[in-house]
C-alpha cells in the first residue's frame, strides 16, 4: 500500500495537461469513484491496524495534493478562456481616429488668450435665464423688438424664462454680485428664434468683455480692440468706429477691421470696401450700472461682444456657417494645422 501511495505521489507531481479536458480526464482517472486515489481508500479496510495511522496520513496527503494539482491547471485554462471571450461593450464597430480642437474653440481660446494679457478673467452664466437678466437690466424697454417671440426661444409654460440670446446676461450676474473693478469676458453658446442659413443659425457663440472701473474711457475701450485685432488678425491690421446703437451702451458702435485679404483696398470678399465687420461696442449705460447696483456718477465702464463664428470665418474663411455645428469630420480634419 505504502510502495503504490508514494508512486502515484510522484505521478502526481508530474501531471501536466494542455487543456480543459485533458484536466477532467485526469480528474476521472484519480479522484472519481472509480479512481485510482478512490480505490486505495477501499483497499485501507486491509491495512494492518498499527500501520493504519501512517497509511492513513498518507492517503490523504496524496488526495488533497491531487486535488490541488487539478485545481490549479484548471483555473489556468478557465483564466485563458474568459480573457480570449471578454468583450469590450465600450468599443465602437471600427476604430476610432484621434480628433483635433473644434474650429470654433480655437478661435475661443484664441480670443481669451488674448485679453487675459490686458488681465480680463473668464465668466460663465447659465444658458436658460430669466428675462431681468437677458433684458430688464441691460436696459431693453419692454417694447423692445427682441423681447419678442421671432426672436427669443421663451419657455411656453412661463414666459419669464427663455434661452439666452446674448453673454451680456453672465455680466448682469457679475455687476450684481461683485464689486468694481470688473474686468470680465463671458464666452458661451446663445439662441436666437433665426432662420437656418449658410449666413445664420439659431444658435451660436459669442465672447462678450466688461470692464467697469473708475475713469474708464471711450479711448481706453478704442485702445483694448485696436489690440485685440492686430493680435488675432496681423500687426498690419487696422481698425474703425462707427457710431450704432444698443440698449446697454452710450454712446455705442460697430467696429470693422481692415480686410487682410485685399489689404484694404476693395475685393469681393470686403465687398470692395475694404472694410469687415467684426463686433459691437460701447461705453455701458449708466442706467445699467444702477440696475446693477452701481453708482454710475462714480463708476464708467465699457463692453463689446462679438460672434465666435463671425472671427472664424474670417480667419478661416468658411463660406457656410452650418458647417461648424454639422461635425462632418472631413471639415474639422483641416484644423489640425491651426493648433
Amino acid at each position: 500500500m505504502k510502495e503504490k501511495i508514494q508512486a502515484l505521489l510522484q505521478e502526481v507531481q508530474n501531471l501536466t495537461a494542455s487543456n480543459k479536458d485533458e484536466v477532467e480526464q485526469l480528474r476521472v482517472k484519480y479522484l472519481s469513484k472509480k479512481g485510482e486515489i478512490s480505490q486505495l481508500f477501499l483497499d485501507f479496510k486491509n491495512v494492518a491496524g498499527e500501520e493504519k495511522r501512517v497509511v492513513g496520513q498518507m492517503l490523504n496527503e496524496l488526495k488533497n495534493l491531487t486535488q490541488d494539482k487539478l485545481n490549479e491547471m484548471k483555473s489556468v485554462y478557465e483564466n485563458q478562456a474568459a480573457t480570449s471571450n471578454k468583450i469590450d461593450l465600450s468599443r465602437t464597430e471600427s476604430p476610432i481616429e484621434f480628433g483635433t480642437r473644434h474650429p470654433l474653440s480655437i478661435v475661443k481660446n484664441e480670443i481669451i488668450e488674448i485679453f487675459s494679457r490686458l488681465g480680463f478673467t473668464v465668466a460663465e452664466g447659465p444658458e436658460i435665464e430669466d428675462d431681468w437678466h437677458v433684458f430688464g437690466a441691460l436696459n431693453f424697454p419692454p417694447e423692445h423688438p427682441a423681447r419678442d417671440m421671432q426672436d427669443t426661444f421663451f419657455i411656453e409654460k412661463n414666459p419669464d424664462i427663455l434661452l439666452r440670446t446674448h453673454t451680456s446676461s453672465v455680466q448682469s450676474h457679475v455687476m450684481t454680485t461683485q464689486k468694481p473693478p470688473i474686468r470680465v469676458l463671458c464666452p458661451g453658446r446663445v439662441y436666437r428664434n433665426e432662420a437656418i442659413s449658410y449666413r445664420a443659425h439659431c444658435f451660436f457663440h459669442q465672447v462678450e468683455g466688461l470692464y467697469i472701473d473708475k475713469n474708464v474711457s471711450f479711448a481706453d475701450l478704442k485702445q483694448a480692440l485696436l489690440y485685440f485685432a492686430k493680435e488675432m488678425f496681423g500687426e498690419e491690421t487696422q481698425i474703425r468706429l462707427r457710431p450704432s446703437y444698443f440698449p446697454f451702451t452710450e454712446p455705442s458702435a460697430e467696429m470693422d477691421i481692415s480686410c487682410d485679404l485685399c489689404g484694404g483696398k476693395g475685393c469681393n470678399f470686403c465687398k470692395h470696401t475694404g472694410w469687415v465687420e467684426i463686433l459691437g461696442c460701447g461705453m455701458v449705460d449708466p442706467a445699467v450700472l444702477e440696475a446693477c447696483g452701481i453708482d454710475s456718477k462714480v463708476y464708467s465702464g465699457y463692453a463689446f461682444g462679438m460672434g465666435v463664428e463671425r472671427i472664424a470665418n474670417l480667419k478661416f474663411r468658411c463660406k457656410d456657417l452650418r458647417m461648424f455645428s454639422e461635425n462632418d469630420l472631413r471639415f474639422l480634419k483641416q484644423f489640425d494645422s491651426a493648433l
